[in-house]
C-alpha cells in the first residue's frame, strides 16, 4: 500500500527556501550596487559580481520552484496509485467473495432449479465483471508501452456498432426501459472493433454509473460530410464533473475523492483509456462545458467516416429495453456469451 503523504510540509519548506533565496538575492544586489557607487575607481568589478551573482540566484530559485512542482506531482501520483490499489482490491475482492458464497451454498445444501439458475446468473455477472477489469488493466498496460494487438481496421457500420455496445452495457447494468436513447446517423468507417468497443463501452458505462435518478443517457452520432468526420456525443443527467477536475480527468488513476469512501465502482483508468484510444484513431475528445449539476457530455470526433443512405433519414430514436434475465442464461451457454438483441422503436 502506498503511503498517503501530505503536501503541507514540502510546500512550506519550498516556500521558506524561496523567500530566503529572494532575501539573499536582494541583499546581494544592494551590496554590489552600494559598493559600485561608493568606489568610482573600480566599479566594473562590482557590476560583474552583481550580474554573475544575480544569474546564479535566478538559477537556484528556478531549481527550487521546479523541485517543488516535481515533488507535488510525485505526491499526487502517489495518492492516485494508492486510490488505484484500493479500487482494484475492492473490484477483485467483491466478485470473488460473491462467487465463493454462491459456490459454498450450492455445495452445502440442495437448492431448487429457480434458485440454482439465479445463482448461475449472478456468478456469470461476477465473472464478466472480473473479465472486464482484467481487460481494462491489460489495455492500459498495452497503451502505456505502445504495444500493438495486431488487430486490423475493417469497414464497419459505426451506428450499428454503437447500438451493439449500448445494448451490452445496458444489459450488464440491468437498466430500466428507455434509460439509454440512441439517435444515430448511418455512418460507415474503418475501425478496429476491439479498441472502438473499449472506448465507447467505458464512456457509456460511466454515463450510466454517474447519471441521475432515474438515469437517462443520450447517444448521438452525426456526420460532417465536408471533412469526413463523425461526431459521437454521450450525455447523461447526473451532477456533472467539478470544474476543478475537468482538466485532469483523462489522467491515469484519476478519481474524485478518497477511494475508501466511494460508492461507485471503478479503477480510474477508464477515461485514460478513452483519451489514449481516441489519439490512436487520430480523433479528438472534449468535455462539453455544461453548468454544474446539468449532467456531463463527452464529444468524440473520429476521422475517415462517411455517411450512407438517405441524407434526410439520418436519425432515428431507439430505446434500450431491459434485459430479459430469465432468458439470458441459456443463450449465454449456447452462444458463448454473445447475444444479439433486436431493437425496439421509440
Amino acid at each position: 500500500m502506498f503511503e498517503r503523504r501530505s503536501m503541507k510540509w514540502p510546500i512550506l519548506l519550498a516556500v521558506a527556501m524561496i523567500i530566503l533565496l529572494l532575501g539573499l538575492a536582494v541583499g546581494w544586489v544592494l551590496l554590489n550596487v552600494t559598493n559600485a557607487m561608493g568606489n568610482p575607481s573600480s566599479p566594473g568589478l562590482y557590476w560583474v559580481l552583481l550580474s554573475a551573482g544575480s544569474a546564479m540566484f535566478i538559477c537556484v530559485v528556478a531549481g527550487v520552484v521546479l523541485y517543488l512542482i516535481w515533488s507535488i506531482q510525485q505526491i499526487n501520483l502517489n495518492r492516485r496509485q494508492s486510490n488505484f490499489i484500493d479500487s482494484v482490491t475492492h473490484e477483485l475482492k467483491s466478485p470473488i467473495a460473491s462467487l465463493k458464497l454462491y459456490l459454498q451454498t450450492l455445495n452445502r445444501r440442495p437448492v431448487d432449479q429457480t434458485q440454482r439458475m439465479t445463482f448461475y446468473r449472478s456468478m456469470l455477472d461476477d465473472v464478466d465483471r472480473l473479465e472486464q477489469l482484467i481487460d481494462q488493466l491489460l489495455e492500459a498496460a498495452r497503451l502505456e508501452h505502445a504495444t500493438s494487438r495486431g488487430e486490423m481496421a475493417t469497414p464497419m457500420r459505426i451506428d450499428e456498432l454503437l447500438e451493439e455496445i449500448a445494448r451490452e452495457v445496458a444489459k450488464r447494468h440491468r437498466v430500466s426501459h428507455e434509460t439509454i436513447r440512441l439517435r444515430l446517423a448511418p455512418i460507415e468507417g474503418e475501425v478496429r472493433k476491439g479498441e472502438f468497443t473499449v472506448l465507447f463501452r467505458n464512456l457509456i458505462d460511466n454515463a450510466i454509473k454517474y447519471a441521475g435518478n432515474p438515469p437517462s443517457v443520450q447517444i448521438d452520432l452525426e456526420p460532417d460530410q465536408k471533412h469526413s468526420w463523425a461526431k459521437i456525443s454521450i450525455s447523461d443527467n447526473g451532477q456533472g464533473i467539478p470544474r476543478a477536475m475537468r482538466r485532469m480527468i483523462f489522467g491515469r488513476f484519476i478519481r474524485v475523492g478518497n477511494e475508501l469512501e466511494r460508492t461507485k465502482p471503478g479503477t480510474g483508468l477508464g477515461l485514460f483509456l478513452v483519451r489514449s484510444l481516441v489519439r490512436q484513431m487520430r480523433g479528438t475528445i472534449r468535455l462539453a462545458d455544461l453548468p454544474q449539476g446539468t449532467g456531463t457530455r463527452f464529444e468524440v470526433c473520429l476521422p475517415d467516416m462517411q455517411g450512407v443512405g438517405d441524407r434526410q433519414a439520418f436519425y432515428r430514436e431507439i430505446s434500450i429495453p431491459k434485459a430479459n434475465l430469465a432468458d439470458q442464461l441459456p443463450e449465454v451457454h449456447e452462444a458463448g456469451g454473445v447475444e444479439s438483441m433486436g431493437s425496439e422503436p421509440a
